[in-house]
């Protein structure tokens, strides 16, 4: 007997944004004067980094995507309740087990979602986002589920590197991926994506303790786990890959890069995000960046950007939108999606 494929009869959409900046404002004069060097012209001039923000030493990783997750359903005019799923990407749980994503659940009362965390390094946000919508057009069961992209990596820093130590920072971002109908929406919200991997960078940077595989050698020694750069992957990585898959996933849609009204890439280097739009022929424009605002918050950034792009009412119903990502691993997401309501 012949099995038919049922075709698929929902629409994913976005349909709600949150953010959560956490409460310790740190300068870029902080590192100038903790090193006694000019830290500053480097982050403002090649990073776009101006600024950035820590968590207290009582908040947990949970605590930035609850804030985030409350101002998402607040947004879209939901209840804990309405949730039936809840996706957490981050590679700085609460714990190594369980999930944050059952502890978020727990704080938000959400008691009719499930839960599980995603760990892409930074960029887990688009890869949860595209499970999410893949969900949603897959089972019928499921109306909406919240992803977020949380980050708490000041409390991986190896202080005695300024390098890295003055980069990265705090956040969440959260978002309502809800069912739509094709009949009424059609063509529209989240639409076709593509993950990739290049599994040989997996030892190049990352949090090596605290697992089942013996730490390396020539990590430097401390107390508690610690954020390691342990190799440089080429400097021009991202901007070649991105716009490769930006015309990858463009291709699944039948789009052309001119037809982008906005892009949101991982936010860590400025130069590499100029590179990319100028090799896809698009204005730099085009690109919401936030690390003046929030410094380099991993796999937060993505949803971070798209909260402050909708604060400032820049996105429109029917704006062609393209997630960039790219993180440890070294993995990478792209996602490409009909923005789905004016902001």
């Amino acid at each position: 007997m012949i099995q038919t494929i049922q075709p698929i009869t929902n629409t994913a959409h976005i349909t709600a944004t949150g953010i959560c900046v956490p409460p310790r404002h740190i300068s870029n004069s902080f590192f100038d004067e903790k090193y006694q060097k000019d830290i500053s012209t480097f982050l403002r001039d090649k990073r776009n980094i101006h600024q950035r923000f820590f968590m207290n030493d009582e908040q947990a990783t949970s605590d930035l995507v609850v804030e985030a997750s409350r101002m998402a359903l607040a947004q879209a005019n939901l209840t804990p309740n309405d949730i039936q799923l809840i996706i957490v990407a981050t590679d700085t749980p609460d714990y190594l087990s369980p999930s944050t994503a059952s502890v978020v659940q727990h704080k938000l009362a959400a008691m009719k979602a499930g839960t599980f965390d995603l760990n892409s390094a930074c960029a887990g946000f688009v890869t949860a986002l595209d499970m999410a919508a893949k969900s949603i057009r897959a089972d019928p069961h499921y109306e909406h589920i919240l992803v977020v992209g949380a980050y708490a990596m000041s409390k991986y820093l190896d202080w005695n590197d300024f390098k890295t130590a003055s980069l990265f920072a705090d956040g969440a971002g959260a978002v309502i991926v809800s069912r739509g109908d094709p009949k009424s929406h059609p063509g529209t919200g989240i639409q076709n994506a593509i993950l990739r991997t290049d599994g040989q960078y997996f030892d190049y940077m990352g949090v090596y303790s605290g697992g089942t595989a013996p730490q390396f050698s020539d990590c430097p020694k401390s107390d508690h786990p610690i954020l390691q750069f342990r190799k440089k992957i080429p400097i021009e990585t991202n901007g070649i890959l991105w716009p490769e898959m930006t015309h990858a996933v463009l291709d699944r849609i039948q789009k052309k890069p001119k037809d982008i009204d906005w892009l949101f890439f991982t936010q860590i280097n400025i130069d590499s995000i100029h590179t990319a739009c100028d090799r896809l022929g698009l204005p730099r424009q085009k690109a919401h960046n936030v690390m003046n605002k929030f410094g380099y918050t991993g796999s937060a950034c993505i949803p971070m950007a798209l909260s402050d792009a909708t604060s400032e009412h820049k996105l429109k119903k029917g704006d062609l939108v393209v997630l960039l990502s790219s993180g440890g691993g070294m993995s990478a997401a792209a996602q490409a999606l009909e923005w789905s309501y004016d902001t």
